[in-house]
């Protein structure tokens, strides 16, 4: 995997002032230092790499600062108005990067109402430069965020890092290298995109190879390795009842299809189960517990050929965590809820509980039965995330807050990849406000965050957005 996608979210802290109040009152910015070291502070404590530049004032300062964080592969840039600041200092070196803005209007002051010490203006009124900034970015058509509060808040920090995550998500989705085994699903047609497309509009790279391309990979696994494997699986997972012959069967062909991804280097993958029949024997069955394992590390999965929505997957995952492929199978129109579920593909980040393995009899793989892992996601608020082709070859992101609801009751479906969503609009306006988006029928699901962050995604990977 190539270190974009490898690593912390890279945040560059750079606090903006003017060169006057150095030239008429130099004393201010010792007292405003200590402020910058607590933001960095405030970022760093929500799991954010912080990359730092100097207080800058004018033009050279802030190309010099700029450079640094590109250098630096940055993310983003997280810009700080110690004070008013001229924005055309600033908006051309910001404005030229290829690094997205996320702007924090915060001020060390707390209260500033009619019994304020009028001392601290001095130091509470970076506001007009926060605008100033925003106004001419926004007319040369530079993606930023915004994110306003007191500095002492804890949901500023917690939506600054959420939009620096996102920013790492769009950074690695946009240099995403994925794998298809097999051809995409015959008339499957909501997610099919012509791969020069992919490439030159989102910059996804495909490769394609067939099922039975995995067969010398299986071929070269040392016994001691598929036993560990076994054992590992045995210590994170359930595995009670499961069959040593189809355990070993499906690890057998997972690791061939790790190895594979491990040697190009692949971000996401996907693939049609059909493709499995021609490896025959020698392969054995569909590496459904493969793409489970490897969402849980970082490579994007989607199912049937859908590379599109891998590399969503996959960036959105190694950005936010917890996410996993899945499908709207059913409507609950009793509940208002959304019954989600696929063949045997789930993220174990997202289990509610210990996740289970277990031997699935499916016969229009047309292989042996292939060891699948089961569980149901956690409850609470996550986000429905689809990424849906348009008109004029453009591309929207669809984000829903969704509430998780609890696990099946029946025994028999527990064996199942499984879950229950609520969202917020009446099920028959969602889903009909979903279709007119252009939803596609494989989507994301992203546990313990907002649709805020994946508006920033959006905006940050140059996607349409819409809210449902």
């Amino acid at each position: 995997m190539s270190s974009a996608t490898s690593r912390q979210p890279r945040a560059g802290l750079l606090p903006l002032y003017l060169e006057l109040y150095d030239q008429t009152m130099p004393a201010w910015r010792g007292t405003l230092a200590p402020f910058v070291e607590e933001v960095a502070a405030a970022l760093a404590a929500q799991g954010l790499e912080v990359v730092r530049s100097g207080i800058c004032r004018l033009a050279g300062e802030f190309e010099a600062a700029v450079a640094a964080f590109e250098r630096a592969e940055a993310d983003c840039i997280v810009t700080l108005h110690l004070a008013y600041s001229p924005s055309l200092e600033a908006a051309d070196a910001l404005v030229r990067s290829r690094l997205p803005i996320l702007m924090l209007d915060t001020t060390m002051d707390r209260d500033f109402g009619p019994g304020a010490d009028p001392a601290r203006i001095a130091f509470n009124h970076g506001v007009h430069g926060v605008m100033d900034l925003a106004s001419v970015l926004r007319r040369h058509g530079k993606p930023f965020r915004i994110v306003a509060g007191h500095a002492g808040e804890p949901a500023l920090w917690e939506r600054s890092a959420a939009a620096v995550r996102a920013a790492h998500a769009a950074r690695s989705f946009r240099s995403t290298k994925a794998l298809r085994v097999g051809e995409t699903f015959k008339g499957m047609g909501d997610f099919q995109v012509e791969e020069g497309l992919l490439r030159r509009k989102l910059g996804i790279a495909v490769e394609e190879i067939a099922a039975r391309e995995l067969v010398a990979e299986a071929g070269r696994l040392a016994a001691e390795e598929i036993e560990a494997e076994m054992a590992n699986d045995r210590r994170r997972y359930e595995c009670a009842g499961l069959s040593p012959e189809a355990h070993r069967r499906s690890v057998r062909a997972g690791l061939a299809l790790r190895k594979r991804l491990e040697a190009g280097g692949f971000d996401a993958f996907s693939l049609h189960f059909g493709a499995f029949a021609e490896a025959g024997e020698a392969l054995g069955t569909v590496p459904f517990l493969e793409a489970s394992k490897a969402m849980a590390r970082g490579i994007g999965y989607a199912g049937e050929g859908d590379v599109l929505t891998a590399a969503l997957v996959g960036a959105l995952q190694r950005a936010f965590g917890r996410t996993t492929f899945t499908e709207i199978f059913c409507p609950d129109w009793a509940g208002g809820a959304l019954f989600l579920s696929h063949m045997g593909e789930v993220n174990p980040e997202v289990a509610a509980g210990r996740p289970a393995l277990v031997e699935k009899e499916l016969a229009f793989t047309g292989t042996k039965p292939p060891v699948i892992l089961t569980c149901a996601p956690a409850r609470g608020p996550a986000v429905f995330v689809n990424l849906a082709p348009g008109p004029a070859d453009a591309f929207s992101l669809i984000a829903a807050p969704v509430e998780v609801l609890g696990d099946a009751e029946r025994p028999d479906m527990k064996k199942s990849v499984r879950g229950w969503v609520r969202p917020e609009r009446p099920l028959p306006e969602f889903l009909e406000a979903y279709s007119r988006a252009g939803g596609t029928h494989h989507s994301a699901l992203v546990l313990g965050q907002s649709a805020e962050a994946m508006e920033s995604f959006a905006v940050f990977a140059g996607l349409g957005f819409e809210r449902l």
